[in-house]
């Protein structure tokens, strides 16, 4: 059997906001073809370890790296590896959707032929076309959590860091982005934040459940469910997380 690297590696990771410590001394590791499902409470840490990884919040101690890079010394480095769907995914309303993607085929640097081909491959995943020239201030919250999506998965990175993917979708978007992911986890490494556990299940081969910024699981989502009497994530999951 051949090992597969970790492409993301996480040690002692903690963040403080003053007198308040958000995230608690934290190490996981993520290998290429994993799809890792990071699960807890409103407030337990997951947006803001997901921002620490991907350079968007200062890291207080410990350490993070990339593909080998550390995400504080060599912070352009490491986000060329990264994709990112970040909560709520924040996007240029007056933009329409082609127009967004063009612009963020641009920042990422790609050549005029890979920027038309990489946008053009992104809107199909996403299923975008019918939305393609509409500003995206009109789009519905389901569209507008795709067109995010596109961009993440635009420039193909190694690694991708998705914060609740199918907020908003209906049960069938949800179902085709489930999909996707499925897809493109055989050569990445992937971390999905939800608290929708049904999607664990479905696309995650593990699962990291953090508490008051602390890890209190990790393992597989079958071990997860079998710590339950009933069979129920939800029950394990509150046993976990009650406080």
């Amino acid at each position: 059997m051949v090992l597969k690297e970790n492409m993301i590696v996480i040690e002692g990771l903690t963040k403080d906001f003053d007198s308040f410590r958000a995230v608690d001394n934290i190490s996981f590791n993520v290998k290429k073809g994993e799809v890792l499902g990071f699960l807890g409470p409103n407030g337990a840490g997951k947006s803001t370890t997901m921002k620490m990884l991907t350079g968007y919040l200062p890291i207080s101690s410990g350490t993070a790296s990339v593909c080998g890079n550390d995400v504080t010394r060599y912070p352009l480095e490491t986000k060329a590896r990264i994709g990112y769907l970040p909560e709520g995914a924040p996007l240029y309303g007056d933009m329409t959707t082609i127009g967004l993607l063009n612009f963020i085929a641009e920042v990422r640097g790609l050549s005029n032929a890979d920027k038309r081909d990489k946008v053009n491959l992104s809107i199909k995943k996403l299923q975008l076309e019918s939305v393609m020239n509409q500003p995206i201030e009109t789009l519905s919250k389901g569209f507008k959590r795709r067109v995010g999506f596109a961009q993440a998965i635009l420039h193909d990175p190694d690694v991708l860091v998705l914060d609740e993917p199918t907020d908003g979708l209906d049960p069938n978007q949800k179902y085709q982005v489930r999909e996707l992911i499925k897809d493109m986890a055989l050569d990445k490494a992937i971390i999905i934040s939800t608290h929708i556990l049904e999607e664990v299940e479905a696309v995650c081969s593990r699962a990291v459940i953090i508490s008051a910024g602390r890890i209190v699981f990790d393992d597989t989502p079958e071990t997860l469910k079998a710590k339950s009497t009933s069979g129920s994530l939800d029950e394990v999951f509150r046993k976990l997380t009650h406080k």
